[in-house]
Order: structure tokens, then sequence, then C-alpha cells
């Protein structure tokens, strides 16, 4: 795969694994809401079930018994409709045992479409903080993300992964070129506007940034929004450089529309306008080559 690649499907379904929350827009609220308003079916599997996300205070965990979850993820894997998946997006993994599982899941969807899309978003850390077991950051490292397509780790995640303090926008290039996906998109790089935020795309040839201006206090299930709708951009048959403008574009505005609201969450049922056709300006800037 190269970062001028289409991906091209007959509206193929999706396996989203991932949280899932009873109130909220985190997880698979946000991404299979989002896919499905793209027009992709999704099989959404939990891997833990909240009643908010725990930002908005403690809540009991249920986490699927791993016999059980490892059970499900086979009967998924041998399902006679299996050959309607064109991707697997995973994200918040509710304990480390869930991740090879996964993996075999993702073999079969391959074994029946080897052009199947994977993407992982190591949903681990944030600010600096690592909120899962470092065991589970080490198997989606070494498990998972060696047979992923895409990546989709904010910078922090990508710092843990690397075991490196990442200071600007070329170490987060060099980081995310050794990560192991041929495209990787880190969240939250380095501005070069003041006042901004953007995501950066480092490909096999280039790096490409977009860049928005920040917004203060956002609502969490930014990463899981991102994914989504990189995801379905591609299965749509963007480019990599226009996918990436149009996710951007797409969360920028949706953040903007929900911070104007005073919302603790992403209004993405009343915002459906700007899932599909967003409007919001995006700086984009190539900031280097990757690669000969």
């Amino acid at each position: 795969m190269n970062s001028d690649a289409s991906f091209r499907g007959d509206n193929p379904a999706v396996i989203s694994i991932s949280s899932h929350v009873v109130r909220g827009t985190v997880g698979n609220r946000a991404a299979a809401f989002a896919l499905e308003v793209l027009g992709y079916p999704v099989w959404s599997v939990p891997t833990v079930t909240l009643p908010w996300h725990p930002g908005h205070g403690p809540g009991r965990r249920i986490v699927p018994p791993a016999e059980d979850f490892a059970t499900m993820m086979d009967e998924l894997a041998a399902s006679p409709w299996l050959h309607e998946v064109g991707a697997v997006m995973t994200g918040y993994f509710g304990a480390p045992d869930q991740i090879a599982p996964t993996v075999r899941l993702i073999e079969a969807v391959r074994e029946k479409n080897p052009m199947a899309l994977i993407l992982c978003d190591p949903a681990t850390a944030d600010a600096g903080r690592l909120y899962q077991p470092r065991e589970t950051l080490e198997a989606i490292r070494d498990q998972l993300l060696p047979i992923s397509s895409l990546a989709t780790p904010n910078r922090f995640e990508l710092e843990f992964l690397s075991g490196l303090e990442l200071a600007d926008n070329a170490e987060l290039v060099e980081a995310a070129s050794a990560l192991g996906p041929q495209i990787v998109v880190v969240t939250s790089a380095f501005p070069m506007l003041r006042g901004g935020t953007g995501n950066l795309l480092v490909g096999d040839r280039e790096t490409i940034l977009a860049e928005h201006r920040m917004i203060e206090n956002a609502p969490k299930g930014v990463g899981d929004l991102t994914s989504a709708v990189l995801l379905a951009r591609l299965l749509g048959g963007a480019s990599m450089e226009k996918a990436l403008q149009s996710t951007t574009a797409t969360v920028f505005e949706l953040l903007a529309r929900t911070a104007k609201r005073g919302a603790d969450e992403l209004t993405l049922e009343t915002d459906i306008d700007s899932l599909k056709h967003p409007m919001a300006m995006v700086q984009m800037r190539r900031l280097a080559k990757v690669g000969v």
C-alpha cells in the first residue's frame, strides 16, 4: 500500500472492536454511528461496557470473560457472512487477553478478502498518561500493529509505543515510520499554526500535516471519530491526502458545533451533515519526504 492508493468497495461491512458506553459518544457509540451514517454496515464488537466515559466519573466496568470473548471472535471468524467484511477497526480493549482473538479474526478476514483494510487505533494513553495496562500496550505493539494497514495513535500513544520522548513533528515522523503500518496518522501532532492542532499523515513517500484551530475542553471520542471517518473516506475511494483533509475538517466542524452548544459529549446525531459534507477549512502542509 502507498499513500497515493485509493481503496474502493461496494459498501463493505466494517468490524469495529471497541468499548461501548450507555450514555455518550465514545468508542463504538461514535465509530459505529459515523460509519453507518456514511453508508457502511458495522459489526460492532464490545470489548467492555461502561455506563459513561470514565472522564465523567467512576462507573461499573463489565468486561466479557476471556473465554466467552475468544469464542465469540472465533465464531465471527467462521461465520458464513465474513466475505461481506472489507475492513476491521480496533480501538479500546477491555483486557489484554482480547488482542490474540482479535488477531485471529483479522487473519480470517484477510483470508477471505486480502485487500481488507485493518485500522488500529491504539487507545491506551492521552496527555502523557497511560490509562491502559502496559501489558495491553505491548500486545497492541507486538501483535496488532504489525498486521495493520493503518494506525491512528495520538502523539502520547506514539511516545509510549516507541519508548521515546517526541519533541517535534520530525521526531513524530521518525517514530511513526518505525511503528509497523505503512500509513500512520498521528493525531494531536505539533501545530505550525498558533493556537492550532493537527493530524500528521506519515506515508511511505511523504508526510502531510492537516491543521485546524484548537477547541478547548473538547469532549471525548475524537480519536474514535477520526478513525471511523478516515476509514470510511478510504473505503469510499478517496486518496490518503483527500481522506486526511476531509476527516480533519469533519472532526473540527463537529467539535466546534459541540462546543458551541456547551455539550459534554459529541453531538453527532445533530450534525449528520458535518459527517457527510464538512465545510470547515483545513490548512494542509507537505512537510517532508519519507523514503524514496
